[in-house]
């Protein structure tokens, strides 16, 4: 009888564990998909961030973090198997992609065929609105579309007479770069800003991003000496950051912000700053940045926006997928998406707005558009939310290039 006894207590003690760790268990998990630190290190870290909230599927937590290959163009079936992976486990009820490269509108289309109940949301798309909008459920970018006139507002009010866009031909095949440059082109011919375009190397091209960093070390002092020390440069390649702002804070000229703006991006490698202490805590980052750029002789050249676009769209993403599955959000509701950004990025203003379609002329309410103040170190904000864009810039094409 005793025997039985002890053997009964052992076996209820397991069961109250067991429960205990089932009901630990999350209700559902989320599938994240970034690229690697190398190729995108500000979404990659956007994904370490929810998962130190959440917790690692893999250890019982709600988030399933995958990255793909660096190398994503010749290896897409590969990135498309890394996402579609996800949906293997039953439990996994959103999907995120960020940066969303070429090729997750084909997982998302394999994902659905198979699991219709899995949200797919992507962050940052490399495929065209239309494309991705057929298949994903939502998907949020980078307002380039303002921003292409904004940023040249700005390269304006800091005293640049030349504007330089670095960029290379598979970035100019996707129509919201196409269109950001021709934009970029009407606002400096209307703003009194000559405009050129240099093509730099693709860095999933042979020459790898250590090939294409190089030819930007390069070459900056030789554009500089072509354009002089009043011009703009952007580069529409996150890889391609660093040494460019390496070089401009050496050599001169303006920079603005990144093709996708964050203190992150870029400015850590290029001035070699440590953040780990300043880690998610962008008022912090920001001082410390700064105080580097301007000892660096950045002061008033060089800018970017106060908090991550890549590791806030990882973080929003993911938390805006939760709130949907636990009915805490309506999917598509723009200002429950950017109160997921808040979250993140206290104090931050979001705004955001719905794609406008140029081949109907309405608005893409899977896809939305985003943008914040400008931040100039050593000088401030730039007020560019308050700028008035001209109506006509939203309706520019990209086969308007030259014109």
């Amino acid at each position: 009888m005793r025997k039985f006894l002890v053997c009964f207590v052992v076996s209820c003690c397991a069961a109250v564990l067991c429960a205990a760790s089932v009901s630990a268990e999350p209700a559902f998990r989320i599938g994240v998909a970034t690229p690697t630190v190398s190729q995108a290190e500000d979404a990659y870290r956007g994904a370490e961030r929810i998962v130190r909230e959440y917790g690692d599927a893999s250890k019982g937590g709600m988030i399933k973090h995958v990255t793909f290959p660096d190398n994503f163009m010749q290896e897409m079936e590969t990135t498309i198997s890394q996402i579609v992976g996800l949906a293997d486990d039953p439990k996994v009820k959103v999907i995120v992609v960020n940066d969303a490269v070429p090729g997750t509108t084909e997982a998302f289309r394999r994902i659905k065929e198979k699991r219709n109940d899995v949200i797919c949301l992507s962050g940052s798309p490399h495929e065209d609105p239309n494309v991705i909008s057929s298949i994903s459920d939502f998907s949020a970018v980078g307002d380039s579309i303002s921003r292409g006139y904004l940023i040249i507002h700005t390269a304006k009010e800091l005293g640049a007479k030349n504007f330089v866009m670095v960029s290379f031909p598979r970035h100019q095949s996707y129509e919201l770069q196409a269109r950001k440059r021709a934009i970029m082109e009407a606002a400096c011919k209307e703003l009194g800003v000559k405009f050129s375009f240099e093509t730099a190397p693709d860095p999933v091209s042979d020459v790898g991003v250590a090939g294409a960093q190089q030819f930007i070390l390069e070459k900056v002092p030789a554009w500089l000496k072509k354009y002089g020390k009043n011009t703009a440069f952007y580069c529409t390649n996150d890889a391609q950051t660093e040494p460019l702002l390496r070089q401009i804070a050496k050599y001169g000229g303006f920079f603005i912000e990144q093709d996708d703006p964050s203190p992150i991006l870029g400015y850590p490698g290029a001035f070699g700053i440590d953040l780990k202490n300043e880690s998610g805590d962008w008022p912090a980052i920001m001082k410390k940045i700064e105080s580097t750029v301007i000892a660096a002789g950045g002061k008033g050249r060089m800018g970017t926006w106060s908090a991550s676009v890549p590791w806030s769209m990882t973080c929003a993403m993911v938390e805006y997928g939760k709130r949907v599955v636990e009915k805490k959000a309506k999917l598509g509701n723009i200002k429950d998406f950017t109160l997921c950004f808040e979250k993140y990025t206290p104090g931050i203003g979001w705004h955001g707005k719905r794609y406008l379609d140029l081949a109907n002329g309405t608005r893409n309410k899977k896809y939305i558009m985003l943008y914040q103040d400008t931040y100039i170190f050593g000088r401030g904000y730039m007020h560019t939310t308050d700028v008035k864009i001209p109506e006509k810039y939203e309706r520019i094409k990209g086969t308007q290039i030259g014109k």
